[in-house]
């Protein structure tokens, strides 16, 4: 694993809210990494959905909620997934915002367990090739080029059980 960098402004409150000293390289090494690790394959695409963050030009965001059930998620490697995109509202937010500016924060969440995990990366939208075929029925297949994974803890997440349906 990488020894990431923090930005000026992570820096910045680092300094002012006295975490710094805390972010010394082993602990970087630990949880923040430049690839996906292979242990982490299996659980990512069995993931029924996720949360797609986006930016226009500007910096304004959007997020939204990318589901499909297992199998969402194609990992290329342990750089490199895709998923669909599934036909929604015709507003095309997370695509637009994508080609104004192609980087993204994916965040997925199992609400059964309270493991979560973020994905930073930049995204292409692809409509041929091998990409996009690796998702046949969708119109458009989404790729992101992982730059940073950050394992969170489970700490503060509710434990959600599925709930039954009555027939």
């Amino acid at each position: 694993m990488t020894d990431p960098d923090f930005h000026a402004g992570e820096l910045k409150a680092q300094k002012k809210w006295n975490t710094s000293h805390i972010w010394n390289k082993t602990r970087r090494e630990k949880l923040l990494w430049d690839h996906l690790p292979e242990s982490l394959f299996e659980r990512i695409k069995n993931a029924p959905f996720f949360f797609l963050a986006t930016s226009n030009e500007k910096g304004e965001c959007d997020c939204s909620f990318k589901g499909g059930g297992p199998n969402l998620i194609h990992i290329i490697d342990a750089q490199h997934f895709a998923f669909p995109d599934i036909d929604g509202n015709g507003a095309f937010m997370s695509l637009g915002n994508i080609i104004q500016n192609p980087h993204v924060g994916c965040l997925f969440i199992d609400f059964s367990t309270g493991e979560r995990l973020r994905i930073n990366g930049k995204a292409n939208i692809h409509t041929t090739g091998e990409i996009k075929n690796l998702f046949p029925d969708s119109s458009r297949t989404i790729s992101i080029k992982i730059k940073q994974v950050v394992p969170n803890c489970s700490a503060h997440i509710p434990k959600l059980v599925p709930v039954v349906q009555k027939q």
